[in-house]
């Protein structure tokens, strides 16, 4: 089990902006990341709906972080192009809507307790990881 390609691209993608810190073109993101310029362009527009991204048209334009780097987390980045995080189908989503449980045991299935507690960790987890303490942490590393 791993992220999708668009969860890390999304990671990678405010990665660079917060590294760089500075409003950039789409095409400088993806060339810096390794990202094909179509995939950046959606993932961009789609961090941007979320609200992590600010979006700037005409000359100039290009796309910046919404807010500081201290304050976006993984789970802020993958919950943007990914929904939130479910180990399971079957878990209740954030609304309170059923999940997809094919035994008709929602609510009484100890897999989807355990699944529950596994799910809570990792948000727990990547909620507890901004741009920030990845930059700090690489700073330290070189």
């Amino acid at each position: 089990m791993h992220l999708t390609q668009e969860a890390d691209c999304a990671v990678r993608i405010l990665y660079c902006l917060a590294k760089n810190g500075r409003r950039m073109e789409g095409r400088a993101v993806g060339g810096e990341m390794a990202v094909p310029l179509r995939f950046c362009l959606k993932i961009l527009g789609k961090l941007a709906a979320a609200g992590l991204v600010t979006s700037y048209k005409g000359n100039g334009g290009g796309y910046e972080l919404a807010r500081g780097a201290d304050q976006i987390t993984l789970l802020d980045a993958i919950a943007a192009v990914e929904g939130p995080y479910r180990l399971s189908r079957c878990l209740c989503e954030p609304d309170g809507e059923a999940g997809e449980c094919t035994r008709g045991a929602s609510g009484s299935c100890p897999f989807q307790r355990v699944f529950g507690r596994v799910s809570a960790t990792v948000n727990r987890e990547l909620a507890a990881v901004t741009l920030d303490s990845i930059l700090r942490e690489e700073a330290e590393n070189s």
